[in-house]
């Protein structure tokens, strides 16, 4: 199951949930306990070092977090 990163409409807090990829609605608000949340853009993370294009971790034109 992925984490999903959320934010209130009401209350305005964020919060992250493990969800099933087969959930149809969205977790409440575990401060409000409102229903009315949305879905944040979050950046994906993987457990790989350096980048696609280098077949070394020690490639000096990439960081730990990919290119620089």
């Amino acid at each position: 199951m992925p984490i999903y990163e959320y934010r209130c409409c009401e209350c305005g807090q964020d919060f992250e949930k493990l969800v099933a990829l087969s959930a149809k609605e969205s977790p409440p608000c575990p401060w409000c306990g409102k229903k009315n949340v949305r879905k944040r853009i979050s950046r994906i993370a993987s457990g790989k070092s350096g980048c696609d294009s280098c077949s070394s971790s020690s490639c000096s034109s990439c960081s730990p977090s990919g290119h620089s």
